[in-house]
C-alpha cells in the first residue's frame, strides 16, 4: 500500500512537469539547416549550401569533414542514411556498410582465443563503405561534383587547427598507435616527448589522406574530360578507391599489419539501396533502416508503447520510467536474438517483430510492479504465418541461470562463464562494482557522430556514420583509418543465430539515423551517436516531442534514462564482458528521491550522471509556418548552422 502511494504521488508530481529551460538556443531557418558532431563540419556544410548545393550535397560535405578530423570515425568505416526525396515523396534508405573480409570464420577467431572479433587493430576491420557511400549519394542525389563537396574536408586535410577532444583521444590511445607504423606517422606528431599527440590548436596535417583525396578528385576530373555525366565521373573516383591504386595500397597496408582484406573483397562491396522499414506511431510514420542495424528496436519500441498513455503517466515519472525500461527490455531482447544481415539469411522475424498483435502481446508480459529479469526473445513468426526455426536455440537459453540471482536471464548466459559473472558478492556489492567499471560504460556509450541536413526544395538527410575512430590502424600510405565494426559479429549461434560471423556478411551495428512523416510530409530528422544507447536516447527523443510537446532543443537536451539489461554490441574479448545486466537503470542526477526509492522498490540497481539524454541532433520541419527547426546536443561539439 505504501508502495501504491509513492507511486501515485509522484505521478501527480510529474504529470505537470514541463521541460526545463535549454542550455542551447534552437536553430531556425527558412532555406537550409546543416547540424552535425563538430563545428568545422557544420561549417563544411554551411559552404556548400551557400554555393548552392542541396540537402544531400551538404550532408555529403559534412560526412567527409567528420572523417578528415577523426570524429569517432574516419574514411574507412561505414555509412548508414536515410533520405528524404521530395521528388518521390519517399524516403529511401542507404546501406554503406562494410562487410567482413575473406578468411573472417568464427574458427578463425576461436582459434586465436577469442569469443567475438577484437576491438582493434586490422583483424577487427570491415571492408570501408564510407567512401562508397558518399560517391553513392552524391551521384544519385546530389547535384555538385565531388571535387566541389571534398573541398572543405581537403583544405583540413591539408592541415587544420586540431581541437582538444581529439587531440586527447589521440594520447589516451597511442599504447595502441605506436603499434601501428602508419598511424604513429600520421598521429604521433610529437615523437618522443612525454606528450606525442597533438596539442590543442596545433595545425593537423594529413598528407596520405590529402594525397588519396586528390587522386579521387583526379579520377572524377579525368572522367568529365572524356565528356562522361557527373554521375559517371563521381563514380570513376568510386573505382579508384575500390579498384583502382587506393585500393591496392590499402589492401598491402592492411595484410602488412596482419589483416585479412583482399582486393576481391574491395572489389566486390558495393553500397545498397534499400527501402526502409517504418510503422506508424499515433499518426506519424517513423523510418530506420533494416535489421542490419538495431534500428527496428525503436519501431518495436513504439509499437509496445503505443498500448499505454505514456502522457498520463507523465514525464520520467515512476510509471513511465518503468514502462519504457521494460518495452525496451523486450525489444533489445528481441534485437540481440533476430537482428543480422537480411541478405544472408531467407527466415527473417523482423515482420513478426513489427506486427502490432505482437507488440500487445509483448506489451501485456510486462510486469507492472517490478523489473522482469528474465524478459528474453519472444517468438514473432506465428505472427507471419511460420514456425520459428530457432526454436532449439531459445531453449538453449532458456537452460542457463544467472548465478548472480538465481533466476533464468533474458540474455544467454554460457556455462563456463557463468562463475565469471558471479563474484561471491552480494548483488549491492556487484552492482556497485559494475557502476565503477569504467571500461564497462566506454562499450556500452561508445560513440559516433551523426549528420542532419535539410533545405527549402524538401531534401531531408539523416546520416549515423561510424568506424575508424581513434585509437585507428591506418592502412598503408593511405591515411584512412580501418574500421573497427567486426567486433560487432558473434562467434556463437545461440547467442544470435542472424549474426555469426562469415567473409561478406555485414555484422549488425548500432548505427542508427531516424526519419519521421507527418501526413505524408517530413517531420522529423534525427539520430545520436552511442553505441547501445543510441535507440534508447532516439526513442525518448522522439516521445518527448510527440507526446510530451518539446521543442527539438528541448528533446535533445532532457533527462533520459538507460537500460544496461542488453547484449553489448562493442567491446570486451569475452563472452562476461557482453552479458546483459539485469536491473541496471542509469538516472538523471536530479532524479527526485520519491522516484529513486519507488524504482529501488521494484528491484531496479540504480547510478547517475548529470548528462543522461545522449548527444542527439535533429531538424523538426515546421509545415504550418514552413521553416525548419534544428536541435543540438548540449553534450559535447554537437554544432549546427542554418539561414
Amino acid at each position: 500500500m505504501r508502495h501504491l502511494l509513492l507511486w501515485l504521488a509522484a505521478i501527480l508530481l510529474w504529470t505537470g512537469v514541463q521541460a526545463q529551460q535549454t542550455q542551447k538556443p534552437p536553430l531556425h531557418g527558412k532555406k537550409w539547416m546543416a547540424v552535425t558532431g563538430k563545428p568545422l563540419a557544420a561549417t563544411a556544410g554551411a559552404m556548400i549550401f551557400q554555393r548552392g548545393g542541396n540537402a544531400v550535397d551538404a550532408a555529403c560535405a559534412m560526412l567527409a569533414a567528420t572523417c578528415t578530423m577523426w570524429d569517432v570515425l574516419s574514411w574507412g568505416g561505414e555509412t548508414q542514411a536515410l533520405i528524404y526525396n521530395p521528388k518521390t515523396g519517399k524516403v529511401i534508405a542507404i546501406n554503406a556498410l562494410g562487410v567482413a573480409p575473406t578468411g573472417a570464420t568464427p574458427a578463425f577467431f576461436k582459434s586465436k582465443g577469442y569469443d567475438f572479433p577484437p576491438e582493434y587493430g586490422p583483424l577487427a576491420a570491415v571492408t570501408p563503405g564510407t567512401a562508397g557511400g558518399l560517391c553513392y549519394m552524391l551521384a544519385q542525389y546530389g547535384t555538385m561534383s565531388l571535387k566541389e563537396v571534398l573541398a572543405p574536408a581537403m583544405d583540413m586535410a591539408a592541415g587544420y587547427p586540431i581541437e582538444a577532444q581529439t587531440a586527447n583521444s589521440i594520447e589516451r590511445g597511442k599504447k595502441y598507435i605506436q603499434q601501428w607504423p602508419y598511424s604513429k606517422a600520421v598521429f604521433l606528431t610529437h615523437p618522443g616527448e612525454k606528450r606525442e599527440a597533438p596539442e590543442a590548436g596545433e595545425m593537423f596535417i594529413q598528407k596520405d589522406l590529402l594525397a588519396t583525396l586528390t587522386k579521387m578528385v583526379e579520377a572524377e576530373q579525368e572522367a568529365l574530360k572524356k565528356h562522361k555525366s557527373r554521375k559517371e565521373a563521381i563514380m570513376a573516383a568510386y573505382d579508384r578507391f575500390y579498384k583502382g591504386d587506393i585500393a591496392k595500397e590499402f589492401v598491402r597496408g592492411c595484410q602488412e599489419q596482419g589483416g585479412l582484406i583482399t582486393l576481391e573483397d574491395l572489389a566486390r562491396w558495393k553500397p545498397i539501396e534499400e527501402e526502409p522499414l517504418h510503422v506508424n506511431y499515433r499518426g506519424i510514420e517513423v523510418y530506420k533502416l533494416q535489421e542490419w542495424t538495431q534500428g527496428p528496436m525503436l519501431l518495436q519500441s513504439l509499437n509496445i508503447l503505443e498500448n499505454f498513455d505514456l502522457k498520463a503517466m507523465g514525464y520520467n515519472s515512476p510509471q513511465y520510467i518503468h514502462t519504457l525500461y521494460q518495452t525496451m527490455n523486450l525489444t533489445f531482447a528481441d534485437r540481440d536474438f533476430y537482428y543480422g544481415d537480411p541478405y544472408f539469411n531467407k527466415n527473417r522475424a523482423i515482420m513478426g517483430l513489427l506486427n502490432k498483435d505482437y507488440a500487445k502481446a509483448r506489451a501485456k508480459q510486462i510486469l507492472p510492479d517490478r523489473n522482469d529479469v528474465a524478459a528474453g526473445p519472444g517468438d514473432p513468426y506465428p505472427y507471419i504465418g511460420k514456425s520459428n526455426p530457432y526454436l532449439h536455440f531459445l531453449e538453449e537459453r532458456k537452460g542457463y541461470m544467472d548465478t548472480t540471482n538465481g533466476r533464468k536471464p533474458g540474455g544467454f548466459v554460457p556455462k563456463h562463464d557463468a562463475t565469471t559473472f558471479n563474484t561471491g558478492k552480494d548483488t549491492e556489492q556487484l552492482y556497485a562494482q559494475q557502476s565503477a567499471d569504467s571500461a564497462y560504460h566506454d562499450r556500452l556509450w561508445r560513440g559516433t557522430t551523426s549528420v542532419e541536413a535539410a533545405d527549402k526544395d524538401g531534401w531531408v538527410v539523416s546520416i549515423t556514420p561510424s568506424g575508424g575512430w581513434l585509437p585507428a590502424c591506418i592502412a598503408g600510405r593511405t591515411g584512412i583509418g580501418m574500421s573497427q565494426r567486426l567486433q560487432s559479429f558473434v562467434l556463437d549461434s545461440a547467442i544470435c543465430p542472424f549474426n555469426v560471423i562469415a567473409p561478406g556478411k555485414r555484422p549488425r551495428v548500432t548505427l542508427t539515423p531516424s526519419m519521421a512523416l507527418k501526413d505524408g510530409k517530413p517531420f522529423l530528422s534525427f539520430a545520436v551517436q552511442g553505441g547501445d544507447t543510441q535507440d534508447q536516447n532516439l526513442l525518448q527523443f522522439f516521445v518527448n516531442v510527440v507526446d510530451f510537446g518539446m521543442t527539438v532543443q528541448q528533446a535533445t537536451e532532457a533527462a533520459n534514462i538507460n537500460t544496461n539489461q542488453l547484449w553489448l554490441s562493442l567491446g570486451g574479448s569475452k563472452v562476461s564482458d557482453r552479458m546483459p545486466r539485469p536491473g541496471s537503470l542509469l538516472l538523471n542526477n536530479n532524479t527526485p528521491e520519491k522516484t529513486r526509492s519507488i524504482l529501488e522498490s521494484m528491484g531496479y540497481h540504480l547510478s547517475f550522471e548529470q548528462r543522461t539524454s545522449g548527444p542527439v541532433n535533429a531538424i523538426y520541419l515546421d509545415s504550418k509556418h514552413g521553416t525548419l527547426w534544428g536541435g543540438s546536443s548540449n553534450h559535447g561539439e554537437d554544432y549546427g548552422i542554418a539561414w
